[in-house]
């Protein structure tokens, strides 16, 4: 399985920024997909996931701001953020659950300036 993130760059603290996550298998094989993110000197934490049937969850310093969307057909997984903030300046990562299977991909870095 390979995850292929995108998406991150520089703005300043209130702008948005989209994130996209190609995977290169059906959508529909995974049981869960979402994203994750990891501050430098922070351990990687939890943003957003989607599960099968398209219920989302997400952190609370998230919820409000970012959105989790997928396209099937696209075999692709999204996330709109706004109102960005200083604190989210992180790496981006993309994850997809099959059963007990953990997969990543490579990461895309977020960096919003005050």
């Amino acid at each position: 399985v390979q995850l292929q993130a995108s998406g991150g760059g520089l703005v300043q603290a209130g702008g948005s920024l989209r994130l996209s996550c190609d995977a290169s298998e059906s959508l529909s094989s995974f049981n869960v997909m979402g994203w994750y993110r990891q501050a430098p000197g922070k351990q990687r934490e939890l943003v957003a996931t989607i599960i099968a049937n398209g219920l989302t969850n997400y952190a609370d310093s998230t919820k409000g701001r970012f959105t989790i969307s997928r396209d099937i057909r696209k075999k692709s997984v999204y996330l709109q953020m706004n109102s960005l903030k200083s604190e989210d300046t992180a790496v981006y990562y993309c994850n997809a659950r099959r059963g007990a299977a953990n997969f990543w991909g490579q990461g895309t870095l977020v960096t919003v300036s005050s």
